[in-house]
């Protein structure tokens, strides 16, 4: 299984590699085999009728088409808005371009329940903000945002992150002399734009988009918020829903759902390396010289059109959160005379299980990140020294747990660790089922950082300390760390924020006493305390901005690489 080692590692270095490797495997791989195992066996034995009847029920060709519309029509907004962003940042000689870089990446940060529940704050008869402003529907009017047309526009708003920083990256690797020749060989205007910039970008582009579309079809937060109080399933709601309502004796039929979403994601997953592999155009020369395009006298009049775009999805939601948690009652108009913090102080200082998620949240993401550090940094330094069979196979695999939507991954650890193997003991209802179901989904996104940093590593470094008698912990501690943490950290911050807000994987993992932040909200939500969950996820955004604030002011003291949205 193991080949021949590039470098002519040492016999230490083999056997962390197989350690290390051994590792990782089992925490991505083993729970989506078991996931497959569960769903097409029974007794051991292969079962197809099973899987015939899960698939032919109506319910599931229902919540199948459902998810395909929202994902896929969600997907076209979050391309419409990232790509026009995208374009004028990169492109273009417009003004505080950091500053809307920083904006939006913040709904990449924020969970999708929080997008779900602020976006029904600012809409319908009952919104505070509506009636203080004397704008609200009347009484018994719907609520637009209970609908497909809802779902599909609040994923394309939460995921406009992903196509525009995809997008972002291939349209910064443009040299600015390429263009400089278009100009000179006569091409100008939407010319310059069809012909020259779009097919060198397209490869990104298109990589983005099958992300966001496989990002969107795994989205549980808001098609659960949205979806459910208007009868409109979609294929994680309806796992959620048979779970929840028939516990654990419809595992099998379960799997087969989890099973059917993977096969969706999978085929995401294909086209978005078919594009990334089928590059056609190569760019020759510096890139240190991004487009800066002249807007001329267009450029206030653009600048002033992104800034509206970005005051209506982050503000003005945010706006009709805060007002809500700030009234005594949900439909109550928000004014000197009823605007109480007494949401605030229930839910932050009088209920327990409030800073028991707090705490829950904060440790899960934080041990998270330090593992997946701990384990990222070793296995792609020794992936690369020693190129194997095992490990390009796991490299081709290790983006499948966090690529699949969060609820298939949280059944297939249900399916893996109900019981653990040769005992009685059994993981499921405590927090550790948890914390490894947050190493098999994030460990992709500290792994391909690392990974990246590590190839543009010279190994005469290495070979250079290996001459002299250095050990593979004092190499490792001594060259490989210093030069990759960066990009270790990176991954770091992206793991922590995603993670502390988690609720998709959580949803169908958490009991008494293991409540995350997401798993709160949603359930506030659920039973009808919107002021309060109100109230928790206005302290959560608030959290979220002033960490990546904080980050953000500590840029220039950071080595270069360290802040993901800056990258």
């Amino acid at each position: 299984m193991f080949a021949t080692q590039k470098y002519g590692g040492s016999r230490s270095e083999d056997r962390l590699l197989r350690f290390v490797l051994l590792v990782a495997i089992t925490l991505t791989l083993a729970p989506v085999l078991r996931l497959f195992a569960e769903g097409i066996t029974v007794d051991d034995r292969l079962n197809l009728s099973l899987i015939s009847e899960v698939l032919s029920q109506p319910s599931t060709q229902r919540a199948l088409q459902h998810s395909l519309l929202t994902a896929g029509l969600g997907t076209l907004v979050s391309l419409v808005i990232g790509s026009a962003f995208a374009f004028l940042v990169a492109l273009t000689d417009l003004r505080g371009k950091a500053a809307l870089v920083f904006c939006l990446m913040i709904p990449m940060m924020i969970p999708p329940q929080i997008t779900a529940l602020s976006w029904t704050q600012i809409m319908g008869p009952s919104s505070v903000l509506l009636k203080t402003l004397g704008l609200a529907p009347p009484l018994g009017a719907p609520q637009p945002l209970y609908s497909p047309a809802g779902i599909i526009l609040l994923l394309g708003i939460q995921h406009t992150s992903i196509i525009f920083l995809t997008l972002r990256a291939g349209l910064r690797a443009i040299p600015q002399e390429t263009v400089e020749a278009a100009r000179i060989s006569g091409a100008r205007g939407l010319r310059l734009w069809w012909q020259i910039i779009v097919p060198l970008c397209l490869p990104s582009l298109a990589a983005g988009v099958a992300i966001t579309f496989v990002t969107a079809l795994g989205n549980f937060g808001i098609p659960a918020m949205l979806g459910i109080p208007a009868g409109y399933a979609t294929l994680p709601t309806l796992i959620y829903q048979k779970l929840a309502g028939m516990g654990t004796t419809v595992l099998a039929e379960v799997a087969v759902l989890a099973i059917l979403i993977g096969a969706v994601a999978i085929c995401g997953i294909g086209v978005q390396r078919f594009f990334q592999t089928r590059q056609r155009v190569h760019l020759v020369g510096a890139t240190s010289r991004p487009l800066a395009i002249p807007l001329k006298g267009a450029r206030l009049p653009v600048e002033i059109t992104l800034w509206c775009v970005v005051f209506a999805l982050l503000v003005l939601p945010m706006a009709g959160l805060l007002a809500t948690s700030l009234v005594p009652a949900y439909g109550v108009p928000l004014g000197f005379d009823t605007m109480t913090f007494a949401s605030w102080h229930e839910v932050l200082f009088r209920q327990p299980v409030t800073a028991r998620a707090f705490v829950n949240s904060f440790s899960l993401s934080i041990s998270a990140a330090i593992v997946l550090m701990a384990i990222c940094l070793p296995l792609a330094w020794l992936m690369d020294r020693n190129p194997t069979r095992l490990g390009r196979i796991f490299d081709s695999l290790v983006d499948l747990p966090y690529a699949l939507p969060g609820v298939v991954l949280a059944i297939a650890m249900i399916l893996l660790l109900i019981n653990l193997p040769f005992t009685e003991a059994t993981l499921y209802g405590t927090i550790w089922i948890i914390f490894l179901a947050y190493l098999a989904r994030f460990l992709t996104v500290m792994f391909r950082p690392v990974q990246a940093s590590i190839r543009q590593l010279d190994p005469a470094m290495n070979e250079a300390a290996q001459s002299v008698g250095a050990t593979l912990f004092q190499r490792l501690r001594s060259i490989i760390l210093p030069l990759t943490a960066p990009s270790a950290a990176a991954g770091a911050i992206l793991v922590f924020l995603t993670a502390f807000n988690e609720l998709t994987v959580s949803a169908l993992l958490w009991s008494s006493g293991t409540e995350t932040l997401g798993v709160m909200i949603f359930n506030l939500d659920d039973s009808g305390e919107i002021v309060m969950a109100s109230a928790l996820a206005a302290t959560i955004v608030l959290v979220v901005m002033l960490l990546m604030i904080a980050i953000q002011l500590l840029a220039r003291q950071l080595p270069k690489g360290v802040i993901p949205w800056q990258t």
